[in-house]
């Protein structure tokens, strides 16, 4: 599942998109704007990168991938930088793939410091450090 980290590192939703089952299930931390579960590839894009890159322009900085028999689990690390202020977030998160012939069809997405991650799109939302 490394292309998947590769595709999303350079922005390539195609390539994100080729990974993804079509009808992948990505449960978010609720405490963030688009946290939540989303059911499909199109709403992934639209409802999880979409809300990230809209507040955000997302920089990853790392990615390792660990697989094992009962999945993959990707370890990500990156930059937010906020559209309206400039101001950088360092972004942890883990994910827990289930794939299933060569396709992702389930993310289970854990952030470090949701809270605090909630906290900066607030501000960014509101224009604001």
């Amino acid at each position: 599942m490394r292309g998947l980290y590769d595709a999303l590192s350079i922005g390539d939703v195609p390539g994100v998109l080729a990974r993804l089952a079509p009808g992948v299930v990505v449960d978010e931390p609720s405490r963030l704007p688009y946290g939540g579960v989303h059911r499909g590839r199109e709403v992934f894009v639209r409802s999880v990168l979409g809300a990230m890159k809209g507040y955000a322009a997302v920089a990853v900085t790392g990615a390792e991938v660990f697989e094992g028999p009962a999945g993959v689990v990707g370890r990500l690390t990156g930059t937010l930088t906020a559209h309206s202020t400039g101001e950088e977030y360092a972004l942890t998160m883990v994910e827990v793939h289930q794939v299933e012939g060569g396709s992702v069809h389930k993310i289970d997405v854990y952030v470090k410091n949701p809270d605090e991650l909630a906290a900066f799109y607030a501000r960014a939302e509101a224009g604001v450090r």
